[in-house]
């Protein structure tokens, strides 16, 4: 049977088959196998080329000479002057713990108990040891580490609470103790360079620096009485630093780290030392076995309750018998029939200079010595004398 020409389809270029469905053959078909081919060719050229190259590339060859290393920049001169400082004045700073004695509820035997730590630094060949006052407060005894790390037990010789010092004793060989080169605080000026060196937190032998952030400052020593011309300092003082030196940028003494201002109890840049030249008046005095406050001879009212009163000044509370107050002809403040109370002088100026709250006669009195005579104008009833008072030690 002869095929036949679709007449739907005219000139059609499928071919149809009655018994399968139709097949589409497109020109281009061929056209992209080619491209095809031809890109697989040229990538696996490209392939094959880096591939040569990596292999034809040799390794840098390991070099066994001794690698050249750039030697560190040359110290500054302030670095080099705060080294030589701190290996000077270090081996004088001693690490103090404080021990307290309590027997041991069972066995009755004596116990030492650490109640702190402090910082000190030696005074003299003879062991004598100066800190602060509180650090040693309520110890017993106390141990003295030395920069060798050599510790001795320690004799407290002496104490003076109002200027919170102390000095202790060790029975060291003079070969291990290194005093401290002591200089002045007389002309000391705001912005002048210091160093701190001392144990905080128990870490011996730490160096912080800083600069004199005031001068003239005024604290409470734990007697409750002023420590004036006290040194302000932004050298970080932490727990631990109490007792040691504050020194200049030569590294002489010229004062003692004893508070800090924070009220979370570490450094928070401000902090205090008692000046050289106080250490240099109590510590010989701590020496001789008898420190001398010249006094008065008076106990005296609390501040608040002169302003509580609407007055100005001091008032004397009592005087002690025999004392320079009393020889003197002062009165003190005493009782009358009906629970009233008759008050005392008032001291409202003493050598010209006015009184107006117990810390000016206290700064008034630190410059004294006892044996001096001073003249005190005072206030009762509203009538002002004067007196000639020669002042006596107070204990």
């Amino acid at each position: 049977m002869t095929p036949r020409k679709d007449p739907a389809v005219p000139n059609s270029r499928f071919a149809v088959s009655r018994d399968q469905p139709p097949v589409i053959v497109r020109e281009s078909s061929a056209v992209s196998r080619w491209l095809a081919i031809l890109l697989l060719l040229v990538a696996g050229a490209l392939v094959y080329t880096v591939v040569e190259q990596r292999r034809s590339q040799k390794p840098p060859p390991v070099s066994l000479e001794p690698r050249v290393v750039t030697p560190p920049q040359e110290l500054g001169g302030d670095e080099k002057a705060t080294i030589q400082v701190f290996q000077n004045t270090s081996p004088s700073v001693v690490h103090i713990t404080s021990l307290e004695v309590r027997r041991d509820r069972l066995s009755l035997s004596p116990l030492e108990i650490p109640q702190g730590t402090g910082s000190g630094f030696v005074w003299d060949t003879s062991g004598h040891i100066v800190t602060n006052f509180h650090v040693v407060q309520t110890a017993d005894r106390a141990q003295v580490t030395l920069s060798d790390g050599s510790t001795y037990a320690a004799k407290i010789v002496g104490k003076a609470p109002d200027k919170d010092l102390a000095v202790l004793r060790v029975d060291a060989p003079p070969s291990s103790l290194h005093p401290i080169a002591v200089g002045s605080s007389e002309k000391l000026l705001v912005g002048q360079t210091v160093l701190a060196i001392g144990n905080p937190f128990g870490l011996d032998q730490t160096l912080t620096t800083g600069v004199i952030s005031g001068l003239g400052r005024e604290i409470k020593s734990v007697t409750g009485r002023p420590i004036y011309d006290v040194i302000q300092t932004d050298a970080p003082i932490n727990p631990g630093n109490s007792g040691g030196p504050l020194l200049d940028s030569s590294g002489r003494l010229i004062g003692i780290n004893t508070a800090i201002y924070s009220p979370s109890g570490a450094n928070a840049g401000i902090g205090f030392a008692v000046p050289v030249d106080t250490i240099n008046q109590i510590v010989p005095q701590i020496l001789r076995g008898k420190v001398e406050r010249a006094g008065l001879g008076i106990n005296i009212a609390s501040d608040q309750i002169v302003q509580q009163l609407n007055l100005e000044g001091v008032l004397i509370f009592d005087v002690v018998a025999g004392g320079a107050a009393e020889k003197a002809g002062m009165v003190g403040t005493r009782s009358s029939p009906g629970s009233r109370w008759i008050l005392g002088d008032i001291i409202v100026a003493v050598d010209g200079v006015t009184i107006r709250r117990s810390s000016d006669l206290f700064k008034f009195l630190d410059d004294k010595k006892v044996g001096d005579v001073i003249k005190v104008t005072v206030v009762n009833g509203g009538q002002k004398r004067e007196l000639n008072v020669t002042l006596q030690a107070i204990p």
